[in-house]
């Protein structure tokens, strides 16, 4: 079994690694960046702050970045994912509210397959970080919970391109599943000043799809609109674990409106390619 010890500087190296490899993509054939807003509702549960549910609107901001590499024949597309939520919510008696805010980061590679001209199978991994809180405004003593953690997730897409008299609409579908990473977590009736004067050592803890199951699911719709692309999407983020006796379930619905833009960086004396991300 893995020790905790080694996981957390293995995927801290990772994530060095993807950084250094990123710059390295300079040459890509093509890159798409998209900046999108969403609006939907969360439910959210943490026994460490409230046995009940709550329920409410979250609001979310999420960039992309999707790059074709010249490596493996042009097959490997690099992606980065940048997002922040907001969310507001209330409980079944609507006399106490949380107010969550959550930022994370992810960034992994896709080997492509094009099994039909106008479909594109893509598979690979991504290693992504985040940090978060949430506050209930209701308690006195430990009236916030922290939400940090690191994980190395599967990723599965596909991209179809549907034409409606010579008109491009491109489908995309993503999944990404987290299958191991470190967290944090308080223990049960543990308060956060115990927290600072014992240390966070015995607070960390291996997550993996038993004691913290997380799916992300994203569908978008490209339409291209002058020299411009507007982008219509679905976004689903359901969360759960039970670590240190305590449970927790963040699950959200969101509508996303953006744009995204094409561009290609060329090396000197190097031809214009016709290569597309999308």
């Amino acid at each position: 079994m893995i020790r905790l010890q080694r996981l957390i500087p293995s995927l801290l190296f990772a994530a060095l690694c993807l950084f250094a490899t990123a710059q390295d993509t300079a040459d890509n054939r093509t890159t798409a960046h998209a900046l999108m807003l969403g609006m939907g509702r969360a439910s959210q549960l943490d026994t460490y702050l409230s046995p009940m549910e709550y329920r409410g609107p979250q609001f979310t901001i999420l960039r992309e970045t999707l790059r074709m590499t010249r490596m493996a024949d042009s097959r490997i597309s690099h992606q980065s994912l940048l997002g922040g939520t907001f969310s507001c919510t209330d409980n079944p008696a609507g006399n106490a509210s949380y107010w969550g805010g959550r930022i994370g980061y992810k960034a992994g590679w896709h080997y492509h397959w094009t099994p039909l001209p106008s479909l594109r199978l893509m598979a690979g991994g991504l290693l992504g970080a985040q940090a978060g809180v949430l506050y209930n405004t209701r308690n006195g003593n430990n009236p916030a919970q922290a939400r940090l953690g690191i994980d190395l997730a599967a990723s599965v897409a596909g991209i179809y391109i549907i034409r409606c008299r010579d008109y491009p609409i491109s489908l995309r579908y993503q999944a990404d599943l987290p299958l191991m990473g470190c967290m944090f977590s308080p223990h049960y009736g543990e308060s956060y000043y115990e927290i600072s004067q014992n240390g966070v050592a015995h607070n960390l803890l291996m997550s993996h799809p038993a004691n913290a199951f997380s799916l992300r699911q994203m569908l978008t719709a490209d339409f291209p609109v002058g020299r411009s692309v507007i982008r219509l999407g679905y976004l689903s983020d359901v969360r759960h674990s039970r670590v240190h006796h305590l449970r927790m379930n963040d699950v959200s619905r969101s509508f996303l409106i953006g744009f995204v833009r094409h561009f290609s960086i060329l090396r000197k004396n190097s031809l214009p390619s016709k290569d597309s991300v999308l």
